[in-house]
């Protein structure tokens, strides 16, 4: 069973109590009316869904409810951390990158998106 720490309840639940709630961190346009049928298919319907390290939204659908952030290896299916809503993309503690490595994950996947989290 996968548990996933909820950063509002500060506990580790079992992945069932948790729905995904897409990619994390888009940039929404600031007038929606403005923008053409195709940026809005775009910002709408396109995403990254890359291979390794990703940044993520979850909901905590049977626990507080609240939405959060969430790191995760895709590969590994990993939480590396999670974080409240809200804030901007948060670096990956050295810890996570160091046990990741460890677990022999892609590096790759660590230097293309650690440049994003500064």
């Amino acid at each position: 069973m996968l548990l996933i720490h909820c950063p509002y309840c500060e506990e580790e639940r079992s992945e069932l109590e948790f729905r995904w709630a897409g990619e994390a961190h888009i940039a929404r346009p600031d007038n929606i009316s403005a923008i053409s049928d195709e940026e809005f298919a775009e910002f709408f319907f396109l995403r990254n869904n890359e291979k390794g390290l990703t940044y993520e939204r979850w909901r905590h659908i049977h626990g507080c409810g609240r939405f959060f952030n969430a790191a995760r290896d895709t590969v590994s299916d990993k939480f590396l951390m999670t974080y409240k809503a809200g804030l901007p993309k948060q670096p990956i503690p050295a810890a996570a990158k160091a046990e990741a490595i460890a677990e022999e994950k892609t590096i790759e996947t660590w230097e293309q998106t650690e440049g994003d989290a500064r």
